[in-house]
């Protein structure tokens, strides 16, 4: 049981106080920075604020179906002050581990249920990939036939896929069912995916089908496990005493930075209510506040 008592920032002392503590701010974006297309209020000025103070801004998040370069154009069509350096998603996590840390051939590939962010980012690490979009056509039970297992698939990737149907769940599930060498690999095990309005299934819900059919666990590559937190911390050369992780979940934001010793500061944007922060028995921020534009006041 965590005995943490979460201090909220209220005073502009608090603020300044807090802000001044740091020299590195990793953000999570969704619930946090926007919701969907809608930068919440507040926000735009406290990044820009921020950068000018010379503060180091890095996003973090774990939805990998957006490649480095389109979250870049997504950061610049909202005026959101970013380079493509700045940005870390699950997806460079998980091609920057199977880079270095899988044994892969030149003639293996990795077979993607995901987005075009998991591709692009394994392009850029030198890997040949399978899936994705090329799956994205219903199959018929004529079909099934043609899905055969691969001994090249050295690894099943599973991310955040909003065409997920039955030819990719019957794809995966055989080159991990009948290949016990197959690697199980997932960006994250959200549950839910925020959107403007309402919450939907995440990459966690939807890979339980896997995990259910096969057995087997996955090796989770985003948020919250320090997988990700020592390739940032490697990358950027950040002191961890100075950074602090800014999220909007408990489970996978908040837990993220206690995993790798980081402050942390909980927002309520996102999917936790400050009733459930002070009901949380294991997970509790060190700090937190109604919204990240309430850094601006």
């Amino acid at each position: 049981m965590s005995d943490i008592v979460p201090k909220k920032l209220e005073t502009s002392e608090d603020k300044v106080n807090f802000i001044n503590s740091f020299d590195t701010f990793l953000f999570d974006c969704d619930g946090v920075i926007w919701h969907a297309s809608t930068v919440l209020e507040g926000v735009r000025e406290v990044l820009h604020t921020l950068k000018k103070m010379g503060k180091r801004v890095i996003y973090v998040t774990n939805n990998s179906s957006k490649s480095r370069a389109t979250y870049l154009k997504k950061f610049q069509n909202l005026d959101l002050p970013a380079t493509i350096d700045d940005i870390f998603s699950s997806a460079v996590a998980a091609a920057f581990y199977v880079k270095h840390f899988v044994n892969i051939k030149d003639d293996e590939k990795i077979y993607v249920v995901g987005g075009e962010g998991i591709c692009r980012e394994l392009e850029e690490q030198g890997v040949h990939w399978c899936g994705s979009d090329l799956d994205n056509k219903p199959i018929s039970e004529e079909e099934f036939t043609e899905i055969q297992p691969d001994p090249k698939v050295k690894a099943v990737m599973f991310g955040f896929d909003v065409n997920i149907n039955y030819r990719k769940f019957a794809r995966a599930f055989t080159y991990l069912n009948s290949n016990p060498d197959c690697l199980f690999l997932a960006t994250n095990t959200d549950m839910t995916y925020p959107t403007k309005y309402l919450l939907f299934p995440g990459t966690g819900s939807l890979i339980n089908t896997l995990i259910a059919g096969t057995k087997r666990t996955p090796t989770i590559l985003g948020k919250p496990t320090t997988n990700m937190m020592d390739c940032i911390i490697q990358k950027f050369n950040l002191d961890r005493s100075r950074t602090c992780m800014v999220g909007d979940r408990l489970i996978t934001d908040i837990a993220f930075g206690k995993n790798s010793n980081l402050t942390t500061l909980l927002v309520l944007t996102g999917v936790t209510t400050e009733e459930a922060m002070n009901e949380s028995k294991d997970i509790k921020p060190d700090y937190y506040i109604s919204s990240l534009g309430d850094l601006h006041a």
